[in-house]
């Protein structure tokens, strides 16, 4: 076949009736869905978190299980063949690329889905190379695939599925992890694919504007069923009655700014962090004010950090200060270390070279050095948001995952946890899942559960990776709201982020990791989130 061909013709989608209850729960996560995708347009999937967007995209690649798992309804094909019954058609990277990561090196994991293809063997290692190449990974192909960053699997994951070649390309937020040059890595990687192949394109993406160039058309998912909006991107996003009803429903409309529910036009924005005494600018309305002077919590002079203490140093010379009430961002590029450093910081790594000392009113008598502290007195002094967020999880329901800080680590009291917890469920959106396996949420879903859970032990410190992934614009504005509070009442935040508009609202600081340094950068003071 000559270079450049199709190697697989375009796949159409058609959904009558279609809807998906997963089991245990009693509202379906999808219902009434009524669409047609013909074969090779590109469309963007919008709607709130927890609007079904993944659940769709599993049912299109025929991953969604057995019928003990879930009821169906309706109809859902591809190419007119019941979704199951297409497997292969399709090709999906997940939320978490951990969740689809199979083999231990890189090469092989790229190769794994065409070998299960029965791609001709003399195809499948250009397909690997250029795949790789297409979306900027830069890696040896026997580089263990355990020893990426989250971001670099999320490449990996993506290269895995455009090196299969696939009718119909499904892409479930490839891009929330990823730095600002990953993001226009990946997106022109999907664009040469397409370009080359024709292949169908689903992709659900929050940010709206990363898509809207590529995309030929954006199709919303309403939350209680069926669809909010569906046509030419320009029509959805720039009709201005359209963008009010889709901003409501917590889709990333871009211009609107999720803090103040308005246009953002040329108007000054809030940020809720202080700004030369004022924690607000323009006619927004007043942000949380907090005072400018806190007490060291714990520093860092000149420290190192790595995976190992006997291996090489990730990044080094790092002199930092975490103060009550004050907000630090780490920002940089996949792969340089920033998780590492957080949780150094955090007291779940051991300083590799170089001195992290956490100062009185954070050891309260535990002793100097976190990494040292038993898990008792570690999670009521500081409180981790791991980037991926089942790795935290404990238990087989939300309610629990919830109630096991306060109840058997703080001791507290019944009704009081029942407090903490009700005030969490409601706040963060997540009172209609308190039921629910933390493991079959949504991703952003399950990235408000992980910050939850942390909220419960009231940390004096609370260090969080990628704290906005999955989010859509309100439940992210609640979030940031949330922090905001914390930070009133002396907590101390340091995030690992990518979202500069989380940046913009929250940091007081901002690092930049790089080269395997870590610098202080100037926090910008706005304007806050467009998107």
């Amino acid at each position: 076949m000559p270079s450049g061909a199709p190697t697989a013709a375009p796949a159409g989608v058609k959904a009558r009736g279609w809807g998906w209850r997963h089991a245990g729960r009693k509202a379906f996560a999808v219902s009434g869905l009524d669409l047609d995708i013909a074969p090779g347009e590109r469309v963007l999937l919008l709607g709130a978190s927890g609007a079904g967007k993944s659940t769709l995209l599993h049912a299109l690649a025929g991953v969604l299980g057995a019928a003990e798992e879930g009821e169906e309804r309706g109809e859902l094909t591809v190419d007119g063949v019941r979704a199951p019954d297409a497997r292969g058609r399709a090709g999906l990277v997940l939320q978490d690329p951990d969740g689809q990561i199979a083999m231990a090196r890189v090469g092989d994991e790229v190769a794994f889905g065409c070998e299960n293809l029965a791609v001709p063997r003399e195809q499948i290692w250009p397909r690997v190379h250029r795949a790789l190449a297409d979306v900027g990974l830069d890696l040896p192909l026997d580089r263990p695939t355990a020893a990426l960053s989250g971001g670099q699997k999320q490449r990996l994951a993506l290269a895995g599925v455009l090196a299969m070649e696939p009718g119909l390309v499904l892409l479930d937020e490839p891009t929330a992890n990823l730095d600002p040059e990953g993001v226009r890595e990946v997106r022109e990687a999907v664009r040469r694919s397409l370009d080359r192949t024709g292949a169908t394109l689903v992709v659900v993406e929050h940010r709206v504007s990363v898509w809207s160039e590529l995309v030929d058309r954006v199709v919303v998912l309403g939350e209680g069923g069926g669809l909010l909006a569906d046509g030419l991107p320009e029509r959805v996003l720039e009709d201005g009655s359209v963008r009010r009803r889709l901003a409501a429903a917590g889709v990333w409309v871009p211009g609107w700014h999720p803090l103040t529910g308005e246009e953002r036009g040329d108007r000054a924005v809030r940020t809720l962090r202080p700004t030369d005494g004022d924690a607000h600018s323009g006619e927004a309305p007043p942000a949380v004010v907090r005072s400018t002077l806190g007490e060291t919590l714990l520093r860092a002079a000149d420290l190192a950090v790595g995976r190992s203490p006997k291996a090489p140093p990730v990044v080094g010379g790092i002199d930092l200060a975490l103060r009550e009430g004050h907000a630090t961002s780490v920002t940089g590029p996949n792969g340089a270390g920033k998780s590492t450093l957080a949780l150094t910081l955090a007291g779940l790594l051991p300083a590799v070279g170089g001195r992290l000392e956490a100062l009185p009113p954070l050891a309260r008598g535990a002793g100097t050095s976190p990494h040292r502290w038993r898990s008792s007195e570690l999670v009521s002094r500081i409180g981790t948001v791991f980037q991926e967020p089942e790795h935290q999880f404990l238990t087989p329901r939300v309610l629990d995952e919830l109630e096991f800080g306060p109840r058997r680590v703080a001791k507290l009291q019944p009704a009081e946890t029942r407090r903490i917890v009700d005030g969490l469920l409601e706040r963060l959106r997540l009172g209609r899942l308190a039921e629910a396996n933390p493991f079959t949420l949504s991703g952003g879903e399950k990235r408000r559960l992980s910050v939850a859970t942390m909220l419960a032990t009231n940390p004096r410190i609370l260090v969080l990776d990628e704290p906005t992934f999955g989010q859509d614009a309100l439940t992210w504005a609640e979030l940031v709201r949330l922090l905001a509070e914390l930070l009133e009442q002396g907590t101390a935040l340091l995030a690992v982020t990518h979202d500069e508009h989380f940046t913009e609202a929250l940091s007081d600081s901002v690092y930049r990791v790089d080269g395997g340094r870590a610098a202080k950068v100037e926090a910008s003071a706005g304007p806050g989130p467009s998107v």
